[in-house]
């Protein structure tokens, strides 16, 4: 064994009875598991699916989601063979939309190159674009039932309190200790649903705040508990707060429809649809510089009519301040494909942020435009 592997190599306390865990922790999950659509069955589709879309997004969330998706694209065919656009706008108001651009070009890779059944090693499914330890570990799993770490953050959780480790989950280096630690414990059947279990015992018992311990199944192992500080664990690093970004955005009408433009197809929120953003320049006034930099990027001269309801959105490193002006087409022509003028009912066929859907529920009663002088 290499030094650095034996820097990474952990054991699980002499005390923890694993063959107990796993009877009463099993045991609770088959009485008290969720009844979840991706538990039908043990499709690796529908449980990869369910997988990507249940990263940082809550259960209750992804359920109407997931649904819709399945029926749109039920196999792995579908999804590989459809237009992206039809992707986008089926996983529209999800965020993280790059899981939903991975999610189809490892389905095309699966069609192509295992014939559209997802591999069963992990050395193979952990090529597919999207697929991370994490994610391989519950396929691998749930749908093979090989025993396979799951590690996210109910589990990461669990561990921390019922092994009493300080560790500050944070970090990379202390996943692949959990990692090792979990492995220690899956048992060499049912390993899907202990994974699933442990998953379930942080999501309904082992919560962040106030953990039921009088409830939980395997109250009994918990050193945490033994010590009286289940609820300072596990410890977590403070992420940076979001930067605060202020930008312009031009809602412009022409007649009864409205101009839209494409992101780029790489970046923030790529390939979706939205209505021209601009970053400020405190040099202008906002409508002078709206004015100039539409004419600028599109070729089209407008007129600022007024200035619509502010919208914020939040992502996990960016605050989004949406400084929102009504505009009015004059004259000119967009030369880029990736422009577009569409009318209000051409608006369900486009995926667009949720900042710019919450443009869109504002311009109901945006009014007649009246430029500004």
């Amino acid at each position: 064994m290499s030094k650095k592997e034996q820097t990474l190599s952990y054991k699980l306390p002499d005390e923890f009875e694993v063959f107990g865990f796993h009877r009463d922790l099993l045991a609770w999950y088959d009485q008290q598991k969720r009844d979840l659509p991706w538990r039908v069955n043990r499709d690796p589709y529908r449980i990869w699916v369910s997988e990507i879309m249940l990263q940082q997004t809550r259960v209750e969330t992804v359920k109407p989601y997931y649904e819709n998706f399945m029926a749109k694209f039920p196999t792995v065919e579908a999804l590989a063979d459809a237009p992206e656009d039809e992707v986008l706008k089926a996983w529209e108001g999800l965020g993280y939309y790059s899981r939903a651009r991975n999610l189809q070009a490892a389905a095309r890779e699966v069609k192509a190159s295992y014939g559209g059944q997802l591999p069963d090693t992990r050395e193979e499914i952990a090529r597919l674009k999207g697929i991370g330890p994490y994610t391989a570990g519950a396929i691998l799993s749930i749908a093979y039932d090989k025993p396979e770490p799951a590690v996210d953050g109910n589990v990461m959780r669990v561990f921390a309190r019922l092994l009493l480790m300080e560790d500050d989950i944070a970090k990379p280096a202390v996943r692949k200790k959990f990692e090792q630690l979990v492995r220690q414990t899956i048992p060499a059947e049912r390993a899907g649903d202990f994974n699933q279990a442990l998953m379930e015992l942080g999501a309904m018992v082992c919560q962040p705040r106030s953990p039921h311990c009088l409830t939980c199944p395997v109250f009994d192992y918990c050193l945490a508990r033994r010590e009286g500080v289940q609820e300072q664990l596990p410890v977590k690093g403070k992420a940076k707060p979001p930067r605060p970004v202020d930008l312009l955005v031009a809602v412009i009408r022409r007649g009864d429809r409205w101009l839209i433009n494409k992101r780029p197809e790489q970046g923030l929120l790529a390939g979706l649809w939205e209505f021209p953003m601009f970053e400020p320049d405190r040099r202008y006034t906002d409508e002078e510089w709206l004015e100039e930099q539409t004419e600028r990027r599109f070729g089209i001269s407008i007129a600022v009519c007024h200035e619509l309801p502010s919208v914020q959105h939040t992502f996990s490193h960016l605050q989004w301040n949406l400084h929102v002006f009504l505009c009015e087409w004059l004259e000119g022509e967009p030369p880029s494909d990736s422009v577009r003028l569409v009318s209000q009912d051409e608006w369900e066929t486009y995926a667009f942020p949720v900042a710019h859907n919450k443009i869109i529920e504002h311009l109901v009663d945006a009014g007649h435009c009246s430029a500004k002088e």
